[in-house]
């Protein structure tokens, strides 16, 4: 029988593949208290090799499989690493949840074809690295329950930080931006993917400047939205479909990009920066302001959390709703998602659901995750 007082690890790796998120919460599932953080850059070989599976239209059985296994060792020093850093030591963990890396997330919209989402990260490799218990392969089995298997997020943020008589919305800013619906009168959360956050602004500065990002949106702030361009981002069909609804690099990606500005008068590239930034901001706003207009606090978590430009924007699109991040509801904006892997790797083990069919659309709540076993045992 677990206490009240578990100990989890999570584990996440998003769309930008820049570093692994590793944190260890204590929770008993319906709080979550954050002890323990730790980012660890991702080396640059194995960045441009899981790049490339995400990107590639083509790949290799060998590609995958030595990817799974490198990564999954990854995985494991990344918590080596924290549990070094906190002084916590293996047997006080009772699992690790690891979100894998997504290499694929191709949703079924319509009958004609199966869906299906695959993360890589090999869980066997975590769990004999670490001798602790880790659950992995979350997404799967919502999707095999007729649901999207994304976003995950929004049962946790249900869990932690919805409140009684307010209506809230969470929008986790990551490559890609989604938004999580918290009704304060105890109506099941929604959510959705709302499409690209990060991962065209960090793709485009990466290719003109090198960086990997662009730091407080600064480059942005150097040039000025193209409306022309603007209009032909926002005309993308994602963009229109219900929801529930999720996406990824398979539809918002450079190459989709450069399709468009191909057949466009020069843009500078700045100028094109400038309109990413705006094109993320108002697919955000629309949104929230389609799905729940009546919501008077949005929080804010991601990478994109800290793009002071990008914040700038919400705020003034949003109107006089609040706009903060989730630290001022206890979870710093950089580790929500990471906490959310361990607080499903808690359900799992408890046997408990972790997706909400008003989110994926499946057609039931499932326990979410393939657990596999280590050999400490807690004590």
């Amino acid at each position: 029988m677990m206490s009240p007082s578990d100990l989890y690890v999570g584990l996440m790796s998003g769309t930008s593949v820049d570093g692994i998120d590793a944190v260890i919460i204590r929770t008993d599932g319906a709080t979550a208290t954050l002890m323990a953080s730790h980012s660890k850059a991702i080396s640059e070989d194995l960045r441009s090799r899981l790049l490339r599976l995400t990107e590639a239209t083509t790949t290799t059985l060998e590609e995958i499989g030595e990817a799974d296994r490198d990564l999954g060792v990854f995985f494991a020093h990344a918590v080596e690493e924290l549990l070094t850093l906190s002084n916590i030591s293996h047997e006080r963990i009772t699992a690790i949840g690891s979100h894998g890396q997504t290499i694929r997330h191709r949703p079924s919209r319509d009958s004609s074809r199966s869906g299906f989402t695959l993360q890589i990260g090999d869980p066997n490799t975590i769990a004999e690295l670490t001798g602790i218990c880790t659950v992995a392969d979350f997404r799967r089995r919502d999707m095999a329950a007729g649901g999207q298997g994304a976003p995950l997020v929004p049962a946790f943020h249900q869990a932690v930080f919805a409140l009684d008589g307010v209506d809230r919305v969470v929008a986790n800013i990551g490559g890609m931006a989604n938004i999580s619906l918290l009704p304060g009168d105890g109506a099941r959360a929604q959510g959705f993917d709302t499409g690209p956050g990060n991962v065209l602004m960090d793709a485009w500065i990466a290719r003109h400047l090198g960086a990997p990002f662009d730091e407080g949106g600064r480059w942005a702030l150097s040039g000025v939205a193209d409306s022309t361009l603007l209009s032909q981002l926002l005309d993308h069909p994602f963009l229109a479909l219900p929801y529930p609804k999720s996406t990824g690099r398979e539809e918002f990606n450079l190459a989709w990009l450069d399709s468009i500005l191909e057949s466009s008068p020069r843009i500078e590239p700045h100028d094109v920066q400038a309109t990413l930034l705006e094109f993320t901001a108002r697919t955000l706003t629309c949104s929230i302001n389609d799905a729940m207009p009546g919501c008077t606090e949005v929080y804010l978590c991601g990478g994109g959390a800290q793009n002071a430009a990008l914040v700038g924007r919400l705020t003034a699109l949003l109107g006089g709703k609040k706009v903060a991040t989730t630290e001022q509801l206890g979870v710093h904006p950089d580790w929500v998602e990471a906490c959310a892997f361990a607080w499903l790797g808690h359900q799992a083990l408890s046997g408990k659901p972790g997706n909400l069919p008003s989110v994926t659309g499946a057609k039931r709540l499932v326990v979410l995750g393939a657990i596999y076993h280590g050999e400490h045992a807690q004590t």
